[in-house]
């Protein structure tokens, strides 16, 4: 039996136990609780269809517009890498055809094509331009293995080799110039300083008969330039002025100037056309031209006329096989002055605001390069937007 001096401590410790087997229990239910809660929060935002309700107000739905999906690097997946995956490009769904309407426009048709095979497939991206990290490569599904190497070639889904490897631009209908410096290959320094120099909207022209294309080419393409190759043609007074190697003869039987052509094609790729280098007589010959600008139609390029011939026939023959053709409105360095450039640079500008476009081309002279980069940098405060030429030929979207 406890003494008298030990019941205050007894007491003392009775309240306390009871006190402490109600703490417990309110503990106990408030972890219940929080679990219970936790449980229910985490079920919510888990749940798919309550993630939908999460971004219903406006500043969420704001946002989750701006949020841009991130694009893997080329090198994580090549088509060939995953198995069982079929590469297809982005239009590989569609059935397409194509209709020249009376006023020469070319109207294309998308139907649904039917799908043959099961499982999944591989993407190939875009169908207009390029992403700027894969652009200096080409796109093999637009390839074809031949004899003289790898020629461009219309994709089984459509795509052209114009479309793929072309300069985007805003789609606006301003007044819009297109500006080709050629030449470049034939000098080292030359075309060091025109692709680093500059802008990346001017379109580089390559000599197919220059060195080390494919380097440059690679070397434009990161810098965001569009590329034609240029191929020699018969100009009047040859063999006296000689265009070079594999120039295409007038005389010549057409087999001989379409191996010539493919020779020179398979030198280097991501072009969206062909330009005339030199070739007065050929581009006034509807014997020799047509078949080889049927040849450059149909493999899905462009051929830009750099306007040096007043007898040339590139234009009536484009429109009547359907070929998307552009031509040149003026030689920008006839005159090979900066100022003097710089002065048909403004002539340029005044053709496209009648007009609401034009093309200029020029050499990659030291002169030239200075005289386009100053000229450039001034033109978009001034409302000229300078594009890709692809997006001005004819046989092109909206032209």
């Amino acid at each position: 039996m406890p003494s008298d001096l030990r019941k205050p401590l007894l007491g003392r410790q009775k309240k306390s136990a009871g006190i402490n087997r109600r703490f417990s229990v309110i503990v106990a239910l408030s972890v219940l609780a929080v679990s219970s809660v936790g449980g229910l929060s985490v079920y919510t935002a888990l749940s798919p269809g309550n993630l939908q309700k999460t971004a219903s107000g406006p500043e969420a739905q704001r946002q989750l517009a701006e949020k841009k999906p991130e694009i893997a690097p080329a090198d994580v997946m090549a088509p060939g890498d995953a198995a069982g995956l079929q590469p297809q490009g982005g239009r590989s769904g569609a059935k397409i055809s194509r209709e020249t309407m009376p006023d020469g426009n070319v109207v294309s048709v998308y139907s649904p094509r039917s799908r043959e095979g099961e499982g999944p497939v591989l993407m190939s991206g875009q169908t207009y331009g390029q992403d700027p990290r894969m652009a200096m490569r080409p796109n093999e599904e637009l390839l074809e293995e031949t004899a003289f190497g790898k020629l461009p070639v219309i994709g089984a889904d459509g795509l052209r080799p114009m479309e793929q490897y072309a300069r985007p631009w805003s789609g606006a209908r301003g007044t819009r110039v297109a500006i080709v410096v050629g030449g470049l290959g034939l000098s080292q320094t030359g075309s060091q300083k025109a692709i680093r120099e500059l802008p990346p909207e001017v379109t580089l022209g390559f000599a197919a008969s220059g060195n080390s294309l494919q380097r440059w080419m690679q070397e434009a393409r990161r810098q965001g330039h569009e590329i034609l190759l240029q191929i020699p043609l018969e100009p009047f007074g040859y063999p006296g002025t000689n265009p070079g190697p594999d120039t295409l003869l007038a005389g010549d039987p057409a087999k001989v100037n379409i191996d010539r052509l493919h020779r020179s094609m398979a030198k280097i790729t991501n072009y969206t056309g062909v330009m005339n280098y030199l070739g007065g007589r050929f581009l006034a010959e509807q014997a020799a031209l047509e078949p080889v600008m049927r040849d450059i139609g149909k493999r899905g390029l462009l051929f830009l006329d750099d306007g040096s011939s007043a007898q040339s026939l590139s234009g009536g023959i484009a429109k009547a096989i359907s070929a998307p053709q552009g031509f040149a409105d003026i030689l920008l360095d006839g005159e090979v002055t900066e100022a003097a450039i710089l002065r048909k640079l403004d002539e340029l500008e005044r053709i496209a605001r009648r007009n609401g476009q034009a093309i200029g081309v020029a050499s990659a002279f030291d002169e030239s390069v200075a005289a386009i980069s100053k000229w450039s940098r001034e033109a978009g405060g001034r409302g000229i937007e300078i594009v890709g030429v692809s997006a001005l030929v004819s046989g092109q979207a909206g032209q």
